[in-house]
């Protein structure tokens, strides 16, 4: 054997072994063993290949389903791409290159890649997004969503870049222009496909807390999904724009009640009522261009459109500086007949409630900057205990309950008591009634591309929206060569005329396909199901091994996906259940988020700032087991960490002297060289079992880092312990290749080979160690004179203080350093050391 570990050789003839013998297929139904079902939040295969980031969370997973199947599980570790993506399409508009060659170019590097690094998935289950295998039943679950009234047509707004002449996506646009144009963009209503996930906001808030999820994300879905309690209240106003057209009178927002008519606003605080004074509508509220006199109607018209430059997070930002703009119109307050003005502001959301606020400054923050900055009034209605509120000089709003104060009959009451109170007020009036509120809007889920899985619907003159039946799916997209925009709203397939001309399903007239797509989320929402069946044409999953496998034991990705993927899938999953396709309420029972691994520079890792770490080259110089220990050695899993390619050098250290530790096996005399201090084979013994205890305890916590430490100080054990019965040290280094195989396989796999073991180790049992071994019986003391090392002495672990001060002093080494000298201090370390001051 050589010195170093020759992983250029054995990394290649390890991966070859295993993919040879399928040596990580998964076995469907087994029941003599229990399932692990562990899932990557698959890949999007882009054209920039992986850098050394992407593996951290394959890494762990692979640690974890190796550590599993040697425990005795049956392991389903399964590996996929995400392949729909409007990288894909932009690159296609401008190289003319069809997105399905792209796309397969850039799975194929991904597959290498990921193959170079020793993952142990069962390629069998590869799936690919853009397979018409698989968008068949990405297409059936869309229609059963349609059937049960779960996606539905409507107008809603969408980014348009004129001198692109093409809608854009949300990741297209920055700071309110074209990422490609650098052009302005504005927000335009159009016609889309909706997905009614609000039908599901309960059952996804009461979903979480059966979940083994991070508290930071699970809080983070109650937020999006922002279930609040509060009231709807009818406020009177004047239109001094003109008439207000009957066809906005639906009802739900707007009403004429007595001759008069009425705005809808919903707030969370109905006992601060009495403190309103001022309504803010968003700008695309449909009463603006009514209620906005003449005088006011061109500063409106710009403010609205400044306003469409803007997406939905850059308007809620609270720290954003406050603009608005007075319409000209007022309203009435219903619990006091008080006339107050109507603004419009681009931090109330036509999505949120009724898009529009009643606003009462004393008592919200962002409600009393707004009226700061503008001279509007501010009124206090609820007080503190003790001590009242001064309105002069104030900056902060008071929003804690307190007592009721300059509210009619309801002064004197407590705030929490008032609310009720008032909401019953309004409810016989007619005025208000009780409310149930949620920040989650429904999904907007057509896209105006190319790329994207065509939505199996047509436009029938006769027929109306009609479903595509099974046996037409998959409906696949037309081979066109022109991918640039219309120029115009419409999708790029309106251009394939005899793709989009079809005849209609139940009555065989003319009819036109839809020519949205779906966004890439629909792939993603489902691919964890078609892992349990991907090859089958007859259905999207088999009902036994859906039982079998899910729900996913453990899922790991980035904190990135916490909101939209996450709750996307979770929404699908629900339905599947309703529908009876699925036997579990929830997908992913544990989750895991990966931290960042950052730049040398400490900055993320992009492109454009030219810190990408490319792992081939990592792995050409290194191998792929030392690239993958130094990935986990890096920190906690769950923690933000910057890469040192210089600092892989240690981890290759480690494996050297591991690989050099398999000769030393074959040669005891040729034991051990450590500089440091000697060990006996009863302390290695104890080493092993204390490590074969951290390692099962850090893997089982996703402590990786410390779980290397561990085997780190093992090693050094090893080497310091001198000529071991060569019984002893055999056992102890296969318990260490045992050890460390789920993260240096290859490495591993080797040694295990030349310990003259026919078979993988991949599947043999995992260390036990023994509790009665880790029951310490003697102790190896420090001992010092004056601060300075004299000698070490092994001491019965249970040793009185007097008894171990008698062993002391009468060490030799110890003796003459002390004899005829005063004992000052007898200082004791327990387990550690002993320090004499003379």
């Amino acid at each position: 054997m050589s010195d170093t570990y020759p992983f250029q050789a054995i990394e290649p003839k390890w991966q070859t072994y295993w993919e040879e013998r399928k040596t990580f297929r998964a076995v469907d139904g087994d029941p003599t063993r229990k399932k692990f079902y562990v899932l990557d939040m698959f890949p999007y295969p882009s054209g920039a290949g992986l850098h050394v980031g992407h593996p951290e969370g394959y890494t762990a997973t692979d640690i974890i389903a190796r550590f599993k199947r040697m425990q005795g599980f049956n392991v389903l570790h399964p590996m996929g791409w995400d392949a729909f993506g409007l990288p894909a399409e932009q690159y296609a508009i401008e190289t003319g290159t069809h997105p399905a060659q792209t796309t397969r170019r850039n799975i194929d590097t991904f597959r290498r890649q990921i193959k170079r690094l020793g993952f142990s998935y069962d390629w069998e289950r590869e799936i690919d997004t853009t397979d018409p295998a698989y968008v068949k039943w990405t297409q059936w679950i869309f229609l059963k969503l349609y059937e049960r009234g779960l996606a539905y047509l409507a107008e809603a707004p969408v980014w348009w870049c004129g001198a692109c002449g093409s809608v854009l996506a949300n990741e297209e646009v920055v700071e309110g222009r074209c990422e490609r144009k650098d052009h302005p963009v504005e927000r335009r209503p159009m016609r889309q496909w909706m997905l009614k996930i609000t039908a599901y906001a309960d059952a996804l808030l009461a979903g979480l807390d059966s979940l083994d999820w991070p508290d930071h994300i699970k809080e983070m879905q109650r937020h999006w999904i922002g279930k609040s309690e509060g009231a709807e209240v009818w406020f009177g106003v004047e239109a001094r724009g003109g008439a207000i057209p009957d066809a906005l009178l639906d009802g739900a927002r707007v009403r004429r009640r007595d001759g008069k008519t009425e705005l809808k606003i919903y707030t969370t605080r109905p006992d601060t009522l009495f403190g309103a004074t001022y309504l803010v509508l968003a700008p695309e509220h449909p009463l603006v261009p009514s209620l906005a006199t003449e005088q006011r109607r061109a500063t409106i018209e710009r403010y609205c459109r400044e306003a469409a430059r803007k997406d939905e997070l850059e308007r809620s930002d609270l720290a954003k500086e406050k603009t608005g703009a007075w319409t000209g119109a007022f309203a009435i307050n219903p619990v006091n007949g008080e006339q107050i003005p109507v603004w419009i502001a681009d931090y109330v959301l036509a999505s949120y409630g009724t898009g529009a606020i009643m606003a009462v400054p004393a008592h919200d923050q962002r409600d009393l900057e707004f009226a700061l900055a503008f001279g509007l009034d501010v009124r206090i209605v609820i007080m503190p205990e003790g001590h009242p509120l001064e309105l002069a000089g104030l900056t902060e709003a008071y929003t804690e309950p307190g007592r009721m104060h300059d509210c009619g009959s309801f002064t004197g009451l407590r705030s929490e008591e008032a609310a009720g109170k008032i909401v019953e007020w309004l409810r016989s009036r007619g005025v208000g009634q009780a409310a149930t509120n949620y920040k989650l809007r429904d999904w907007l889920f057509s896209r105006q591309r190319y790329w994207g899985e065509p939505i199996p619907l047509v436009h029938c003159r006769t027929c109306g929206t009609v479903p595509l039946p099974e046996s037409a799916l998959p409906l696949t997209l037309p081979d066109i060569a022109d991918f640039t925009p219309s120029g115009s709203a419409e999708p790029p397939l309106t251009k394939a005329a005899a793709w989009v001309n079809a005849a209609c399903p139940r009555c065989r007239g003319p009819a036109q396909r839809e020519t949205n797509t779906m966004p890439q989320w629909a792939g993603s929402c489902w691919y964890y199901l078609r892992y349990l069946d991907p090859r089958n044409d007859q259905r999207p999953w088999d009902a036994a091994r859906e039982r079998y496998w899910m729900p996913v034991d453990l899922y790991v990705g980035g904190a990135e996906h916490a909101v939209l993927h996450l709750l996307y899938a979770r929404f699908w999953h629900k339905v599947l259940y309703d529908v009876g396709v699925v036997s579990t309420p929830e997908p992913f029972q544990k989750l895991v988020n990966q931290g960042l691994i950052l730049g040398e520079d400490h900055e993320k890792m992009s492109k454009s700032r030219g810190n990408v770490v490319n792992p081939d080259d990592v792995i050409n110089a290194h191998g792929a087991d030392a690239f993958r220990l130094y990935e986990m050695f890096l920190g906690p899993l769950e923690a933000v960490k910057p890469w040192s390619t210089r600092s892989i050098e240690g981890v290759d250290r480690f494996l050297n002297r591991v690989w050099r530790l398999g000769e030393i096996v074959h040669s005891p005399q040729s034991v051990v060289h450590s500089k440091g201090q000697r060990k006996t084979a009863s302390q290695l013994e104890r080493k092993l079992h204390e490590t074969i205890k951290r390692v099962t305890e850090d893997i089982e916590h996703l402590r990786f880092n410390t779980a290397i430490a561990a085997m780190m100080e093992l090693v050094n054990t090893m080497y310091e312990t001198p000529s071991p019965e060569p019984r002893t040290l055999r056992a102890a280094f296969e318990a260490l290749v045992l050890l460390l195989a789920p993260f240096a396989p290859h490495l591993c796999e080797e040694l295990w080979a030349r310990l003259g073991h026919r078979e993988t180790l991949a599947k043999e049992p995992w260390p036990r160690w023994d509790p009665s071994v880790l029951t310490e019986t003697e102790i190896l003391l420090v001992v010092q004179v004056n601060g300075k090392v004299r000698a070490r002495i092994s001491v019965p672990a249970k040793i009185s203080e007097e008894q171990l001060k008698q062993v002391v002093l009468a060490e030799a080494a110890v003796k003459k350093f002390v004899d005829g000298q005063a004992i000052k201090q007898f200082i004791m370390v327990p387990k550690r050391l002993v320090n004499i001051v003379v």
